[in-house]
């Protein structure tokens, strides 16, 4: 843990027409600002001092605009919805112990998706019942273990059923289910976080729903108490949220008719945030106040009871309070072509614009304000020549030992980082009121090699 030394002024607010309701609509966290020297601040901790003091790439998360967020879903839900309500976190964004303690202690529940973001989630402190698990190839083990531990199952497909119904004669209580299906609408966002159109790997086919309900209707080792769909992700539009609402409340209707006591709709996530200034997000309130009216009005057209109205934000939740820290290292200018700044970083521990071509914000940690008097790329240091972080960034005259803050790293990017050029990966640090709390020991070369095994027969090689 690192305290600040001695306070730090906090002057001149970076991002003065930051929405504080709505985190997901800013550039940065909630708590950034300017010490009196004109140095970003956030959480109340030096971000230099963060760079010099847990070394870089680092990963720095306000706690403060994670909580604001989380409070701005629960109160939102509370506010525009007339029944019960919870919102879950898609801790596929971002899986941490530290994290998971935190959005439960915020009375959110949590999705995983795998054994290793439900361990991590049931070490965390998230209670069973506010977890559930997602998948489209969920194995065995898995399965059993959410089974066993009283987490509700989001069946994706025919053979979580199959390995369910094998599973159910071990087991001591009921399977809590969640039906996962298709809605069939599109959205506009990369084709590769859309996931409600009809040609998706994710859930039943709508015209699978009623033979999959009847099938249930006759495993007595089940009981479907939830309904499940999700259109996709990084979504600025609000329409198809609307239209979500029409085809769950049908697929509500046509489950309890058949009998069975399904109590939850789950209408997924995937509300966008601003990753750059051209970005305009809807606020977390609009998102809300458009599903929750959407639905309670699908369900009073149909004359249905009112669900326990679920959601399940990941990216808005978590992507704002993150900031990535990097040292600038080596600089090639080619006249009248490009100028490249080369970070200790890059694609190991921010895959997203090599795979997605996403785009960030980006600042010098101890000149934000400074005249931006150049356009600059910023790579990578790994070998590959896509390995670009951030294209035609303008900025202040930069060079080696400077450090670069990167905004709205919160989300996909710790979660979705890797061991490429065996880089091992980067520490994690939670900020608040100007204390750093240590959340994810760095990696180290050594470790890298802990999982290798050298046969005995190539030892003697040298």
């Amino acid at each position: 843990m690192l305290t600040s030394p001695e306070p730090v002024a906090l002057l001149n607010p970076f991002e003065r027409d930051r929405d504080p309701h709505s985190p997901n609509r800013n550039l940065t966290p909630l708590t950034t600002a300017l010490d009196s020297e004109g140095r970003l601040v956030v959480g109340g901790c030096l971000l230099s001092d963060l760079a010099r003091d847990y070394g870089t790439p680092l990963y720095v998360l306000d706690e403060a605009t994670l909580r604001g967020t989380c409070r701005a879903y629960r109160e939102a839900l509370a506010e525009h919805y007339p029944g019960h309500a919870l919102a879950i976190y898609a801790s596929k964004a971002n899986s941490s112990l530290a994290i998971t303690a935190l959005v439960a202690s915020e009375g959110l529940g949590l999705d995983a998706v795998s054994a290793g973001e439900l361990l991590t989630a049931l070490q965390g402190g998230m209670p069973a019942e506010r977890i559930v698990l997602h998948g489209n190839n969920k194995s065995r083990e898995e399965l059993a273990l959410a089974a066993e531990q009283g987490v509700t199952v989001v069946a994706d497909n025919w053979r979580d059923l199959e390995l369910l119904a094998a599973l159910a004669p071990d087991l001591q209580r009921t399977v809590q289910l969640m039906l996962r299906f298709t809605p069939g609408i599109e959205c506009h966002t990369h084709e590769y976080i859309r996931t409600g159109h009809l040609d998706s790997k994710f859930g039943f086919d709508p015209d699978q729903l009623e033979a999959v309900l009847q099938h249930l209707a006759t495993c007595s080792w089940a009981q479907l108490t939830g309904l499940h769909a999700h259109i996709g992700s990084q979504i600025f539009e609000l329409q198809p949220h609307r239209d979500l609402a029409g085809v769950m409340a049908d697929a509500l209707a046509l489950a309890r008719s058949l009998g069975h006591p399904v109590v939850d709709l789950n209408v997924g996530g995937g509300l966008g945030i601003r990753y750059t200034t051209s970005d305009d997000p809807p606020s977390i309130t609009e998102w809300v106040r458009t599903v929750a009216e959407a639905v309670a009005a699908a369900c009073q057209e149909r004359g249905l009871e009112l669900p326990r109205l679920l959601c399940e934000p990941g990216r808005s939740l978590v992507a704002s309070g993150g900031v990535t820290l990097y040292e600038v290292g080596s600089r090639k200018d080619i006249p009248g072509i490009r100028t490249y700044l080369s970070v200790d970083g890059g694609m190991s521990d921010n895959p997203r614009p090599i795979t997605y071509q996403s785009q960030y914000t980006a600042l010098l940690a101890d000149r934000p304000t400074a005249e931006a008097t150049e356009t600059v790329t910023v790579a990578g240091k790994h070998c590959e020549s896509g390995d670009v972080l951030l294209k035609d960034l303008a900025l202040p005259p930069a060079g080696s030992g400077d450090v670069l803050a990167v905004f709205a790293t919160g989300a996909y990017n710790a979660s979705m980082s890797s061991n490429y050029n065996r880089i091992p990966r980067p520490a994690a640090v939670l900020v608040h009121d100007g204390v750093a709390d240590l959340v994810q020991r760095r990696e180290q070369p050594e470790d890298l090699l802990r999982y290798d095994v050298l046969p005995t027969r190539l030892r003697s090689v040298r």
